[in-house]
């Protein structure tokens, strides 16, 4: 009597070998070259940003340690924070800003036309009527600070008319916390092209 041969089962096509030493050291290769590459990326992006972050402070520390007005605009979100809209088409715009745990202030001057101020003052949110002749409201804290010497005037709201020929003019824009205030004083010598100093000032 003869024995039915059984033929063998065909192998499943996913099971799985078993692995050599040259796959397994493979793998074990490339599972350590993508661990590298996972704690590694974030690990160099965050060195790289720390040390922007840093150069980013030292750059902002220089700036504000500056001697004295910078011959530049002040950034435009340093304008929006400071609530200083300096009109386009000004010139002579110069600028300094200090910084502490208390208060932050920045200086502003700039040369502009008679409307150029109307615009100034509109979006300062006061107007040419609220000045005051002969007003000086810079301080003269903020004018050494700044650098600026207004002729032989009083400072700091005194009325101190025409002085050394110069026509003065001022006022303080007053705003809610924690807005800035703002002391703007005008050169109204030549009407056509006033000169304005302003000093913004907000409470961290």
């Amino acid at each position: 009597m003869t024995v039915p041969h059984q033929s063998t089962p065909p192998r499943d096509p996913r099971a799985k070998l078993p692995e050599d030493r040259r796959h397994m050291i493979r793998r074990r290769w490339l599972t350590a070259v993508t661990i590298v590459l996972l704690v590694g990326i974030p690990a160099g992006y965050l060195v790289i940003s720390a040390g922007q972050s840093r150069d980013s402070g030292r750059d902002k520390e220089r700036e504000s340690s500056a001697a004295g007005l910078q011959a530049n605009w002040p950034s435009l979100m340093k304008r929006r924070v400071f609530e200083v809209p300096i009109p386009g088409g000004a010139w002579d715009v110069a600028y300094y800003e200090t910084s502490n745990w208390k208060t932050s202030r920045l200086y502003v001057q700039f040369t502009t036309t008679a409307t150029g101020l109307d615009t100034f003052l509109a979006e300062s949110g006061t107007s040419r009527s609220r000045l005051t002749s002969g007003r000086i409201t810079v301080g003269e804290r903020d004018a050494d600070i700044a650098g600026w010497t207004f002729a032989d005037g009083a400072t700091d709201g005194t009325t101190a008319g025409t002085s050394g020929g110069t026509t003065w003019a001022g006022t303080t824009v007053p705003r809610e916390e924690p807005r800035p205030d703002t002391d703007i004083t005008v050169d109204l010598t030549d009407p056509a092209f006033p000169r304005v100093y302003a000093v913004s000032a907000t409470s961290p």
